[in-house]
């Protein structure tokens, strides 16, 4: 038997402050750790490598707690790992009080990632976006740069005045 105990902050620390901050200047302060990590960060350990406007990085070392039942990392966490990307791109290019939320996800998983797979890396970029939706694209690579999934997604800009 195995166990792993998991410890987080307070999520709406960094809730309430980002809705002061760009989404940039937001993410940024997570990355130097004058902000918390989310809770999901911490549940499936990954960290933010490298935020710009329009792309983030995500790195992760698989484990077993991320197996599925067949040995495997579970295809969720490599989904959870790009939506987390790709969304962050998304907020990277958001102004202070506008959020976004992810509205339409589609992955495609292109190899099994296991322990041996080694460090992987997600990468979310922004395509399009416009004043109401945020189209993305995701890449999960190993260490020597072959794709492991490709996602993309559609993300709803959220504007706190309710304008479109």
């Amino acid at each position: 038997m195995r166990t792993r105990t998991i410890t987080w902050d307070d999520p709406m620390i960094g809730a309430r402050a980002a809705r002061g901050m760009t989404g940039l200047e937001y993410l940024r302060a997570i990355q130097r750790g004058d902000l918390p990590r989310p809770p999901i960060a911490w549940s499936l350990d990954f960290t933010l490598e490298s935020v710009e406007e329009g792309r983030v990085v995500f790195g992760m070392t698989p484990g077993e707690h991320h197996y599925n039942p067949i040995g495997v990392v579970h295809g969720g966490v490599a989904a959870t790992l790009l939506d987390s990307a790709m969304g962050s791109a998304v907020h990277a290019t958001l102004p202070a009080g506008v959020g976004y939320a992810t509205v339409e996800l589609k992955v495609n998983l292109l190899r099994a990632v296991t322990l041996d797979t080694g460090p992987v890396r997600a990468e979310g970029t922004v395509l399009h976006a416009g004043r109401r939706t945020a189209l993305t694209e995701g890449r999960l690579t190993d260490a020597a740069g072959r794709l492991l999934a490709h996602a993309t997604s559609t993300c709803l800009i959220v504007r706190a005045d309710g304008a479109g």
